[in-house]
């Protein structure tokens, strides 16, 4: 099991950036994949970004050419830097490992509300 924990989140004007990090318990190497979810109000979970051990990366097609996931396995962390954020993009945004047997682990949740 992973233990992960989020950070970076906040409150953005439209057209503005953050970057997301989450710090996992244990080294990510061996992981499967890491990646970021979103969930808006009244909305499903969705994928964002992931990144596999082998370094394949997957974006939403909302978020192509805005945002870009990264890791660090020397640090244990994964990264997800968002540029010119939208109103849509207001959401609690979680973390997540998949380990080989493609269970998930999920952290805590940061929240990002994009508003004038």
């Amino acid at each position: 099991q992973v233990q992960l924990v989020e950070s970076g989140g906040g409150l953005v004007q439209p057209g503005g950036s953050l970057r997301l990090s989450c710090a996992a318990s244990r080294s990510i190497f061996g992981l499967y994949a890491m990646g970021w979810y979103r969930q808006a109000p009244g909305k499903q979970r969705e994928s964002v970004a992931t990144i596999t051990r082998g370094g394949s990366i997957n974006y939403a097609d909302s978020v192509k050419g805005r945002f870009t996931i990264s890791r660090d396995n020397a640090k244990n962390t994964v990264y997800l830097q968002m540029n010119s954020l939208k109103p849509e993009d207001t959401a609690v945004y979680y973390c997540v490992a998949e380990t080989l047997d493609h269970s998930r682990d999920w952290g805590q949740g940061t929240q990002v509300t994009v508003s004038s």
